[in-house]
């Protein structure tokens, strides 16, 4: 074997050993999508939201690696063929990194986990799909054509399934009301996807022109405790201070108080962080204010306990603090500090990994 033959083995193997990494968490978003569906554990669907930022950035590492890979070695017939299926891979596994997101958005919109026949059929067909992605992915990671197509059968008695289980949910009273209502729930999502669609075309023209790329995300988050006196003011300084690029921080308390916690006032201005007009605020969002936050972190019991209807984009954080004492001086405002920096630097890492700043 050749140098040049060599090299591109090894970085063929890195490649698959990138794209192996993507396979194991997206199936393991899906998976946890689906439990937290079952189970009503809305942390854990949180978490999951949370999580497909880190899928994201494997998968925009993966199509760069493939790109790199045919522009310095310019491949053909097996290789060639092996670098456009991991492509198209990747973005099929990216989508399912995302309707485990959709799914685990669905599952914390429910009162309650579903029931009864229901969550027997969810059961059934969930347990039949993922048994078909992990036999996909192992499929492909070993490059085992047959398996392959003995799995994609699966896939039609899941359809099969599928159409017993719509057939079952129109045969009762509201008939026609679910019938309208999946059919425009339908519609509005094939909407959405075109508006999606159509921005990644924008950012390819830009790219395509300019050679522009799009910016990273910059995230709403948003804080939130009794009086917006001193926690919730203290994240939100934390934050812009560590993280100004990152995100946009925002604070507000149930009951706001007439000013800020002096102690704070004073541990801030002595790490040079101006309070000076700062004054506590309240939690009267507009609705589309509301909407517009990606993350809401209670720093004093569960978010619901602030704000009864959480967004369906949004994710809700429960970082429960307690109650700072009231004799509490410059050591207890400084335990604070650090735990709240490190509960914060995690948040963001998730958010926008490595690039976080």
């Amino acid at each position: 074997m050749t140098h040049l033959e060599a090299r591109m083995e090894k970085d063929l193997s890195r490649i698959r050993g990138e794209i192996r990494a993507l396979a194991s968490q997206a199936e393991t978003a899906i998976k946890n999508a689906i439990h937290a569906l079952q189970t009503g554990d809305r942390a854990l669907a949180y978490a999951t939201v949370l999580g497909d930022h880190a899928i994201n950035q494997m998968m925009r590492n993966v199509d760069h690696l493939c790109h790199t890979f045919i522009a310095v070695h310019l491949p053909s017939a097996g290789p060639l063929r092996l670098l456009s299926s991991v492509i198209r891979a990747n973005i099929e596994l990216e989508r399912i990194a995302d309707y485990a997101v959709t799914i685990a958005r669905e599952s914390v919109q429910l009162s309650a986990p579903p029931q009864g026949h229901l969550a027997r059929e969810i059961d059934r067909v969930a347990g039949e799909t993922l048994l078909m992605l992990s036999q996909s992915i192992t499929a492909f990671n070993d490059l085992n054509a047959e398996m392959a197509r003995s799995t994609m059968a699966i896939g039609d008695q899941i359809e099969m399934n599928m159409d017993n289980v719509y057939a079952e949910l129109m045969q009762n009273d509201r008939q026609q009301a679910i019938k309208d209502l999946l059919a425009i729930f339908v519609v509005f999502t094939q909407i959405k996807r075109v508006a999606d669609q159509a921005k990644n075309l924008c950012e390819e023209t830009v790219f395509a022109v300019t050679g522009e790329q799009k910016g990273p995300k910059v995230f709403n988050i948003l804080f939130v405790d009794q009086d917006n006196s001193l926690l919730s003011q203290m994240a939100v300084a934390i934050a812009r201070n560590s993280y100004p690029k990152s995100g946009r921080y925002s604070g507000g308390g149930r009951e706001p108080a007439a000013a800020l916690n002096p102690t704070l006032v004073k541990f801030l201005e002595n790490r040079g962080i101006d309070t000076r007009g700062v004054r506590p605020a309240g939690l009267d969002l507009t609705h589309r204010e509301l909407a517009s936050q990606h993350v809401i972190v209670s720093l004093q019991g569960p978010v619901s306990g602030y704000l009864p209807e959480i967004p369906f984009h949004t994710v809700a954080l429960q970082w429960d603090l307690g109650d700072f004492p009231k004799e509490g001086g410059e050591v207890q405002v400084e335990e604070l500090y650090r735990e709240l920096a490190a509960l914060i630097r995690d948040l963001m890492e998730s958010l926008r990994g490595d690039a976080a700043a």
